[in-house]
């Protein structure tokens, strides 16, 4: 498909303009979590989702314990889009959602959500050694796409780490096997804003979470609802009302969005050059904003993952930490972290005592760094 002169300068200028509001990640995340809120309706006070998420701010964490629970995936991703600061688009693959309460207030203070591990990633390979067969791999590999604390019982308690720790544990892993029918024994996540931190929340969590090194992929942020509708429309429209991208696609959004991206670059190079190099050089300025992640990765306590994951053997074999990886044995290592970090912010006076869930009240108050 070939555009004309007038219509390649159109959609160019269209993606530019998006694109150019963004210096940094959070820059993104926040007009993407925004242009998703907006339009939400406030509940009544008593009805709300957020009645069911953790607000006993008093309590110290060696009076919490926790439990896994999953719940109907309309209710969690309605949850999850008040708490979480990106927008939690679904991935093809694997997904499992589940949700932690602490036990005591039958409350929610966190959402996590496995799924297939991506295709290619150098810090895996250099775990490895080498580029894994993908059949053997992702049978026995999984990552943590959303790992989201309720606030500010994340902040105040130090929630990620529980979390991610519960991710590595073997009542986490059970409960993957028994679905997929088959026995991990990779976890991997990445943290949320690359290195624009300096650090991750998953620092400092060995053994149960190891930091294996920096992602280096870039890629093209994904287009939000408003502007990808308007385009995917206007492009049915100029390709005769075909779709561009077969209905059956895994990735559609991606297909799409990448799909419309070339259509541009071809037009653009056979009408106007200088448009066209402007373009380019545009998309991969805006390509930038996406930082390097640091990647982590956790064997669940087995000595040989590694010899498993490349296919030299089926047989697993526990390492002498193996039983550290029990969710007691990974609340009890939090609590004493918790602990620590909550008794220096009562000190401090900095405990922080207000829910913050994400409506269009709230929007543009709540920190998208936290």
């Amino acid at each position: 498909m070939i555009l004309n002169k007038e219509d390649s300068i159109f959609a160019a200028t269209k993606l530019m303009k998006y694109f150019r509001d963004f210096n940094r990640i959070d820059d993104y995340f926040r007009a993407r979590k925004i242009e998703r809120v907006k339009d939400l309706p406030v509940p009544l006070p008593g009805f709300g989702l957020e009645d069911d998420m953790f607000q006993q701010f008093d309590m110290h964490p060696e009076d919490m314990n926790f439990k896994i629970a999953t719940i109907p995936n309309k209710t969690y991703d309605a949850m999850i889009e008040k708490v979480a600061s990106f927008s939690p688009d679904e991935n093809p693959g694997k997904t499992h959602k589940m949700v932690v309460y602490e036990t005591t207030t039958n409350t929610i203070v966190g959402f996590i959500r496995f799924g297939s591990p991506l295709i290619n990633s150098k810090p895996r390979n250099d775990f490895l050694g080498d580029v894994p067969d993908l059949d053997i791999f992702n049978k026995r590999a999984i990552m943590g796409f959303h790992i989201v604390a309720t606030q500010p019982w994340g902040f105040n308690c130090l929630g990620l780490k529980l979390l991610a720790g519960i991710c590595c544990s073997h009542e986490s892993r059970r409960m993957l096997n028994k679905k997929y029918d088959t026995e991990f024994c990779l976890f991997e996540t990445t943290s949320l804003y690359g290195n624009i931190k300096g650090a991750s929340a998953y620092d400092g969590m060995r053994p149960f979470l190891r930091y294996k090194g920096d992602t280096q992929s870039k890629f093209l942020l994904t287009l939000g609802e408003e502007i990808y509708f308007e385009l995917r429309d206007w492009f049915t429209e100029k390709n005769g009302g075909e779709d561009l991208i077969h209905k059956g696609a895994s990735s559609r959004k991606l297909e799409m969005q990448t799909k419309i991206v070339g259509i541009i670059k071809q037009s653009l190079s056979k009408h106007d050059t200088k448009a066209f190099e402007l373009f380019s050089k545009e998309i991969a300025k805006a390509s930038d904003v996406t930082t390097q992640k640091r990647f982590y990765m956790s064997t669940y306590g087995y000595e040989n993952a590694r010899d498993v994951l490349l296919g030299k053997t089926d047989t697993l074999t526990k390492a002498e930490n193996f039983d550290r990886f029990e969710l007691d044995g990974v609340i009890s290592w939090w609590k004493k972290l918790a602990s620590k970090r909550y008794n220096k912010l009562v000190e401090e006076n900095r405990l922080r005592k207000e829910l913050e869930v994400w409506t269009k009240d709230t929007m543009h108050k709540i920190d998208i760094i936290r």
